[in-house]
């Protein structure tokens, strides 16, 4: 098998969490390679990062309606998309095993577009913003504050283990990064700092409304599963050859039963879950994160 093959095996059988974060760092990486040839061959860039990033003025994103996604690709530098992706990661995993991966699409892309209206909003609303001109937005903060805060409503008491700070409460990490997005307005970036805020507000609705049985996502989860089916449909369109064997008469043998009953993995994830809220997520084995994730892909 050679390199190519073992990076597409590595990236079919990822996680969605985990093809997520790694089509966020590749584009990071062409985009700034991108730049740096720019700049050595003194070339014009500013057209593609206008084209990719989303603009306040509404007359402009009439012309570029693709940008209410392509700018969650798109980061200004590496602590940028660092921060963002480790954040995604750890939320990320606990969001997928209490939510299906399909979920994490929904939470991540609907937080992205309800941040980048927020943001737009807020440049043609408030008066602070009517001498600033032309501005545009970029970065994935207000999908990873949707994924943030949605899991953290869900588990809103699950300690996670913070290296030198302890056990902490999901909901007090969730609180702590909103209450520095509201303080950091007045000093800059605003106008990212609104349309995280516009993220982590819809993640809370999402989850609560989750949580009394209304899937408000539902229609964006079809448009997903629709355009998910496309490359399904393509790789199942390609002719596979199939090997064929001869039956021999054997002895039957009595089929031995390796599923475990739904009462036992319930009281296995129960007991899981019960570790977690007292010693944190790091503290489970390989096998018990395995598992919680397999049960959590199951839902």
């Amino acid at each position: 098998m050679g390199a190519a093959d073992k990076i597409r095996y590595k990236f079919q059988t990822a996680s969605v969490l985990e093809k997520l974060i790694a089509l966020n760092v590749l584009v990071f990486i062409l985009f700034f390679l991108f730049q740096t040839i720019s700049f050595l061959f003194q070339l014009p860039s500013d057209f593609l990062t206008e084209w990719l990033v989303f603009p306040s003025e509404p007359g402009e994103y009439l012309f570029k309606p693709w940008t209410i996604i392509t700018y969650s690709f798109m980061h200004s530098g590496i602590w940028h998309i660092l921060s963002n992706m480790l954040i995604l990661y750890y939320a990320g995993a606990y969001f997928l095993t209490y939510f299906s991966p399909k979920k994490l699409l929904n939470f991540y892309f609907l937080g992205v577009i309800i941040g980048a209206l927020v943001y737009m909003l807020s440049y043609n609303l408030f008066p602070a913003f009517q001498a600033t001109g032309k501005s545009y937005l970029l970065g994935a903060s207000a999908g990873v504050m949707a994924v943030l805060v949605g899991i953290a409503t869900h588990i809103p008491n699950m300690r996670i283990r913070l290296l030198v700070l302890g056990p902490i409460k999901f909901w007090y990490i969730a609180a702590f990064l909103v209450v520095i997005d509201v303080i950091q307005i007045p000093f800059g970036n605003a106008g990212g700092h609104l349309a995280h805020l516009g993220g982590a507000f819809f993640g809370y609705v999402y989850a609560s409304q989750l949580a009394k049985g209304n899937d408000i996502g539902s229609g964006f989860e079809k448009v997903i599963t629709w355009f998910l089916s496309l490359f399904v449909s393509a790789k199942k369109s390609r002719p596979t050859m199939h090997t064929v064997y001869k039956k021999t008469e054997t002895t039957p043998k009595k089929p031995v039963s390796t599923r475990v009953s739904k009462n036992e993995k319930q009281q296995k994830i129960d007991g899981i879950l019960d570790k977690i809220s007292k010693s944190g997520y790091e503290s489970l084995t390989k096998q018990e994160k395995d598992f919680l994730f397999n049960a959590g892909k199951e839902n």
